[in-house]
């Protein structure tokens, strides 16, 4: 017999959950906390790595666990799953908030996304050009891509810690940056680190993608086809030696991003329904329904279908995949490629290699410089604009913390390097220098925001009645 509890009781074990609970819903709800997890993930694999358990660390990554269905048998250890399986859910969220932010976002138009096209394009080319300055001939010259990437959970953690200081068109041009940098990666792995081609598993990945869109189309609006589909996708393009990850991309680009019901459709059925349980139709007072169980249930699930089709299926599944991408699937990333084996020894010749230095100068140089000349120049060749409230400053800002460039790079140089002694190394720079930009760019936006946001705040305090500092 289970234990009871009287209502005091029970109101206590209530408040106490409330309690524990609490910091931990806080923490989730803000905007900074995806990449406060990623750092702590990554501090967890540099731990691992470096202790007495370093050995059972590194073997855990090369277990193998394999999927069976009838006499079909696929087997990859831990680490290729993470970075060939659930890292394509990532690609696949990305591939969202890209055709999203193409339908009715930034980048909706020439206007809108000049500025972070520039940005992200100087983002991309100067750092690339800096690390083949140094490793042109050399054995690491393939790892060209690896500081062209910015982490978007990094970056606009760091930013989103600064506060209400911060313009929110800034934070809007940081997304729509990082966004575009993101598609810029994507295909510089499509076309630059794919091993040989198989002709056969690409036309068959073609048909599947080919089918999808159809089905789209034809006004499928249902996950599960998209899913199955997207299996199938992934499978073929890991037998055709294209990167299956790139299937997350191509399978969002197939997704439904339009709704089922019309704005007026939608307020009509709401209002009628409404209308049953308060007495008041569109303005009409009548005698509101008694309804039974069964009855309120059925009002609720036609509230829900509505509600249901009133938003597009792109949207729904980018907000029901974002949390487990955030919380899950990356920092699961970063604690199985983060760890790396750090011999004091062996320092001084990590940081004199030229991979080393390739990296390192382009996320913390070639980053900031690329980013800040080539929107200086849209602007200046009247291209772009600079978003309201927004002003030099703050792009030289979001130059610095687009060098955090974290999860892809790391991916990237996974792709880049099968040495391990080049992988660690390229580890290590990437870890080093994401911390040295971020630093960087949170140090210098909290100095030129600083007292802009303290002003602010007091004139709050004072209920506007008061002038902020207007050199702030």
């Amino acid at each position: 017999m289970g234990a009871i509890y009287s209502r005091e009781q029970e109101r206590y074990i209530q408040v106490l959950a409330g309690t524990i609970l609490k910091p931990f819903q806080k923490f989730f709800r803000t905007e900074a906390s995806g990449g406060i997890l990623l750092m702590a993930a990554a501090a967890a694999a540099m731990a691992a790595a470096n202790s007495p358990f370093g050995d059972a660390y590194r073997h855990l990554w090369e277990i193998t666990a394999g999927v069976s269905i009838a006499s079909f048998r696929l087997e990859q250890t831990l680490h290729h799953w993470i970075n060939d399986g659930l890292m394509s859910v990532f690609f696949f969220l990305v591939g969202l908030e890209i055709k999203r932010e193409v339908l009715v976002g930034e980048l909706r138009s020439v206007s809108r996304a000049s500025l972070p096209l520039a940005a992200a394009l100087g983002g991309m080319v100067v750092p690339a050009a800096l690390y083949l300055l140094l490793n042109f001939g050399g054995e690491g010259a393939r790892g060209w891509g690896v500081p062209m990437s910015t982490d978007i959970a990094f970056a606009l953690g760091a930013l989103a810690l600064l506060g209400r200081s911060v313009p929110p068109a800034l934070l809007v041009f940081l997304t729509a940056l990082a966004i575009v940098d993101d598609l810029g990666a994507i295909l510089v792995i499509a076309l630059f680190y794919t091993e040989q081609l198989s002709v056969g598993a690409l036309a068959a990945a073609l048909f599947i993608l080919a089918l999808s869109y159809i089905i789209n189309r034809m006004g499928v609006r249902r996950t599960l086809p998209y899913v199955l589909l997207g299996f199938a996708l992934w499978l073929m393009l890991l037998k055709s030696g294209i990167h299956a990850t790139v299937a997350g991309v191509l399978l969002a680009m197939t997704i439904p991003a339009t709704v089922t019901i019309r704005h007026n459709e939608f307020v009509n059925v709401m209002e009628r329904q409404l209308g049953y349980l308060t007495g008041n139709d569109r303005g009409v007072n009548v005698c509101p329904v008694e309804l039974d169980h069964d009855g309120r249930q059925a009002l609720f699930r036609s509230l829900e279908e509505a509600c249901h089709r009133a938003q597009p299926p792109l949207e729904r599944i980018e907000q029901s995949l974002h949390p487990w991408v955030v919380y899950v699937i990356m920092p699961l990333f970063a604690f199985a490629n983060a760890g790396v084996a750090v011999d004091t020894g062996a320092l001084w010749t990590a940081f004199t290699d030229p991979v080393f230095l390739g990296v390192t100068a382009g996320l913390v140089i070639g980053k900031q410089a690329g980013v800040f000349a080539f929107s200086y120049g849209a602007v200046r060749l009247g291209l772009a604009t600079l978003p309201t409230g927004v002003d030099w400053r703050h792009i030289y800002g979001v130059g610095l913390l687009s060098g955090i460039g974290f999860t892809m790079s790391l991916f990237v140089g996974n792709l880049a390097f099968t040495d391990p002694e080049l992988l660690a190394t390229v580890k290590l720079a990437v870890i080093i220098s994401s911390i040295a930009a971020g630093t960087a760019g949170f140090g210098f936006l909290w100095f030129v925001t600083g007292r802009k946001g303290r002003g602010r705040r007091e004139e709050e305090r004072r209920g506007g009645r008061g002038q902020a500092d207007p050199l702030g």
